[in-house]
């Protein structure tokens, strides 16, 4: 017999649970998830940033990268 998932134990917890902690479980998961994209988004920026600093990276139109990819 194939054991319960980890997600499913949650979402038969979450079933049982009144209405209004189902609502505040929501919200507190909606907020982590965002705070976790934040943290994704900083930290891909600080990437971009030290690799331009080191000069891994160029600064240009659109334009400029279509011309660029054209004449590869």
């Amino acid at each position: 017999m194939q054991s319960k998932s980890i997600f499913d134990e949650v979402l038969d917890k979450a079933s049982s649970m009144p209405l209004e902690d189902q609502d505040m479980m929501i919200e507190i998961l909606k907020n982590r998830a965002t705070e976790k994209r934040r943290e994704e988004i900083s930290k891909n920026a600080e990437e971009t940033l030290e690799e331009y600093k080191r000069g891994l990276t160029s600064k240009g139109s659109v334009a400029d990268l279509l011309k660029e990819l054209e004449s590869d």
